[in-house]
């Protein structure tokens, strides 16, 4: 049978309180009382003990019974122990324990009331009540203080490990995203030219074996940046130029044709690079959405600047409609809208993707 808990934060030091009851034995030994004395003051610290143990298990309202009883006990043993005053002490040293400090500060109070009255109506020694009194109180105040220092701490720990588990959730939605938006385009290239390189096999075997080192080189590529969005390294697309090269070759491929407007060339150059990385992320999700669901024969793309933001549209003349929005929609307006940004999707006639972001935010990027 354990006396203290486990998880006892205050290891063994309630032991080493327990050298006040000798206190008890002061009196008896002095006074050379006789045995009813001693039976009552054993008896008490028998009682005691047990209390005292408990206490260490409980916290909160259900060590106030605790508190309670050890006051008693207090009650009983001053008027014929003058150390009987000790458990007193002990009492308001538990209100530590006991949970919100304006209660334990009533608890304080009332026990150190109940010591002056019992003072008052028998007259105690004042050996017996100075101790209890000076003790009770500046001990209680100090543990009730430390006690509500140990509940902020303790709150504060859980708000810590709040904010670790939100950090890991959002870093896994990270690299989702991440993966998502490179595997998601690369491997619908790879489709494409894997398609083309089976159906020049017997025409053309040159043009076929060509296809397929492209994969290769492509494959090689994924397999690189994927490695690190997981390791974490990679928090930037390639940029905006790429990315246009890229859907342009994409696209040639699914037998779309391709238009790109850039009202401002200096565009990309003023993107800072978060702000960058999400419009060629975008990008790059759009027009894998083109190649793979809109049926479409035309891809228009436009990049400008207006008076408040900077914009890019990506539209296509396929089958239009507007379907659920699966993870590399919701990837791409998560990441749009933490930069303050915002994204529109119309899907009549056709399919229009329109993603903006607020040139304010230049104030505030890191």
């Amino acid at each position: 049978m354990r006396l203290l808990p486990r998880n006892n934060e205050e290891g063994w030091t309630p032991y080493a309180w327990l050298i006040y009851l000798a206190s008890l034995f002061v009196y008896p030994l002095m006074a050379e009382s006789g045995l009813a004395i001693w039976v009552a003051t054993v008896s008490s610290v028998v009682i005691f003990l047990a209390l005292y143990f408990r206490g260490y298990w409980l916290s909160g309202t259900p060590i106030l019974p605790i508190v309670a009883a050890i006051t008693v006990l207090g009650v009983l043993m001053a008027p014929i122990n003058s150390g009987g005053s000790v458990y007193f002490v002990y009492a308001t040293a538990f209100l530590g324990r006991s949970g919100p400090t304006g209660r334990a500060i009533r608890w304080l109070v009332g026990i150190v009331a109940v010591l002056g009255i019992e003072t008052l109506v028998l007259d105690l020694h004042p050996t017996t009540w100075v101790p209890g009194v000076i003790f009770g109180v500046l001990i209680g105040a100090i543990n009730i203080h430390y006690g509500e220092i140990g509940r902020k701490n303790a709150t504060l720990r859980l708000a810590h490990d709040e904010v670790e588990r939100l950090a890991k959730i959002a870093e896994r939605e990270r690299i989702a995203r991440d993966l998502h938006d490179l595997l998601g385009h690369t491997l619908s290239v790879v489709v494409l030219k894997s398609e083309l390189a089976s159906k020049l096999a017997d025409q053309d075997p040159v043009r076929a074996a060509q296809e397929i080192r492209e994969v290769e080189a492509i494959c090689r590529q994924a397999l690189t940046e994927v490695r690190q969005a997981v390791k974490g390294y990679r928090t930037e697309a390639s940029g905006i130029q790429q990315e246009l090269a890229n859907a342009s070759r994409a696209l040639e491929l699914a037998r779309v044709a391709f238009e790109c407007e850039q009202d401002d060339l200096t565009l990309a150059a003023e993107l800072l690079p978060r702000q960058e990385s999400a419009m060629a992320l975008a990008l790059r999700e759009a027009v894998t959405n083109v190649v793979r669901h809109a049926g479409a024969s035309r891809c228009w793309v436009r990049l400008f600047k207006d008076e408040a933001s900077y914009n890019l549209e990506v539209s296509d003349d396929g089958c239009g409609g507007l379907a659920p929005e699966g993870s590399g929609l919701a990837g791409m307006r998560e990441r749009v809208e933490s930069l303050g940004g915002r994204v529109e999707r119309e899907g009549n006639p056709g399919t229009r993707l329109a993603v903006s972001l607020p040139l304010a935010i230049a104030s505030v990027d890191p």
